[in-house]
């Protein structure tokens, strides 16, 4: 299972949305310093092209940009149901409560004002992915008997072992990150194999079919569900 440690979904991934240079670029250091892979957009426009390419784990979204505002960025992107999932910390120089509550209510998930600490900031951005995808900050993440430890990249049926690929891995860490939801075929093409490649939904049928069939083997029931037209769920 060594492959999936490498593999680019097991990096969680920030889109930053800045357009000035300097600050995007302290940005992008600071957090690929601390582990994270960083894509970057001067604009709003080039911001939502991007989080349909990229399909990022974490958004960091100036309000003042060009061509479309942060605001109706953040709007459009929580009003999809493909992104409204992806955590938003809005950045801006407006400090009234009134611009706070608004860039809030539009949908950001967090709210700094500038001048920001960049430590404060990454510890936010830390925080949020921790909320929104546990395993790739290491965290042991857990469903009934089912135990996945990203650190040691094991997986645990009722405390015993249970040998996967690393793509069935990988299926299962996003299925287990949101147990009862249901994820379409597209989704976990993005999730699990990334938006470079290019395959047939079909595939996701078979390595479901596999990963089945690796934990019926130690658990002898199946708590990942098929949703018919839909996709799948775990539980």
């Amino acid at each position: 299972m060594s492959e999936a440690r490498t593999h680019a979904s097991l990096q969680p991934k920030v889109l930053i949305v800045e357009d000035e240079v300097a600050q995007r670029e302290v940005l992008r250091y600071n957090l690929t310093s601390e582990g994270f892979a960083v894509v970057t957009a001067e604009d709003g426009q080039k911001a939502l092209d991007l989080v349909e390419e990229e399909c990022p784990d974490l958004i960091l979204l100036d309000w003042m940009i060009p061509n479309t505002s942060g605001l109706e960025v953040c709007r459009r992107l929580k009003l999809q149901p493909r992104t409204r999932h992806i955590p938003i910390i809005m950045l801006s120089a407006r400090s009234e409560e009134v611009d706070r509550i608004r860039g809030l209510e539009t949908g950001a998930d967090d709210y700094m004002i500038k001048p920001y600490s960049v430590l404060e900031l990454v510890a936010r951005v830390k925080a949020q992915v921790r909320r929104s995808r546990p395993a790739l900050v290491g965290s042991v993440i857990e469903f009934d008997n089912i135990t996945l430890d990203p650190e040691a990249v094991r997986v645990y049926v009722g405390g015993k072992p249970v040998h996967l690929g690393p793509t069935e891995y990988r299926l299962l860490m996003t299925l287990m990150e949101k147990p009862g939801r249901v994820f379409t075929r597209e989704q976990l093409l993005d999730r699990v194999w990334g938006r470079d490649i290019y395959i047939d939904t079909r595939t996701v049928d078979v390595h479901v079919g596999r990963l089945r069939k690796a934990i019926c083997q130690t658990r002898g029931d199946y708590p990942l569900r098929t949703v018919r037209g839909a996709g799948y769920a775990l539980g």
